[in-house]
C-alpha cells in the first residue's frame, strides 16, 4: 500500500526535476559543415524525408569470418566517417570451396567485392583495404550523382 502512496510523490519529484533541468538548444549545430554538406546544400535545416538510418552499417554476414570482417570494417569506418553520413550494408555468401564472398553496398550499388580466404588471418588487412576503397568509391559515386543531370533518368538510376 505504501508503494501506491509513494508513486504519485515520485512522479511529482521526477516531473519537477525535468522542468528544472536546462534544455539544450536545438538551433545550434556543434559540428562544422563539411564539404559534402555544402555540396548537398544543407544549411542546418532538417529535411522532411531525411534518411532515418543514416550512418548505419547493416550486418548481413552469416559466418564467424564474415562477422569478424564486419567488426573490423565497422571500427575502421567509424574513424573514416565520424559524422555517419553514409548507410552501408555488408553482405556475405559463404562457400566451402572459395572461402566467403563479401561485398559492401551503398544506395543499392556495389562499392566493394572480394573473396575472403578460408584462413582468417588476413581478414583485418582486407577490411582495412575495403574501408579505403569503399570510401573512395562512395565519394566518386556522390560526385557523379551531383554532377549528372538528365531528364531521362532519375538520380538513383545513374
Amino acid at each position: 500500500m505504501r508503494t501506491y502512496v509513494a508513486l504519485p510523490m515520485l512522479l511529482t519529484l521526477v516531473a519537477s526535476c525535468a522542468m528544472a533541468a536546462p534544455t539544450p538548444s536545438l538551433e545550434q549545430d556543434p559540428l562544422p559543415r563539411t564539404s559534402l554538406d555544402k555540396a548537398n546544400g544543407s544549411n542546418g535545416v532538417k529535411r522532411v524525408f531525411e534518411d532515418p538510418l543514416r550512418g548505419v552499417i547493416i550486418n548481413r554476414t552469416v559466418t564467424v569470418q564474415g562477422r569478424e570482417f564486419y567488426m573490423y570494417f565497422a571500427n575502421r569506418w567509424a574513424e573514416k566517417d565520424p559524422n555517419g553520413q553514409f548507410t552501408l550494408t555488408v553482405y556475405e555468401r559463404p562457400s566451402a570451396r572459395f572461402g566467403s564472398e563479401i561485398w559492401v553496398q551503398f544506395r543499392q550499388k556495389q562499392m566493394f567485392r572480394t573473396f575472403l580466404p578460408p584462413a582468417r588471418s588476413a581478414t583485418k588487412k582486407i577490411s582495412a583495404v575495403a574501408v579505403e576503397l569503399v570510401f573512395q568509391n562512395i565519394t566518386d559515386s556522390e560526385v557523379e550523382r551531383m554532377m549528372t543531370r538528365t531528364p531521362d533518368l532519375g538520380p538513383e538510376e545513374m
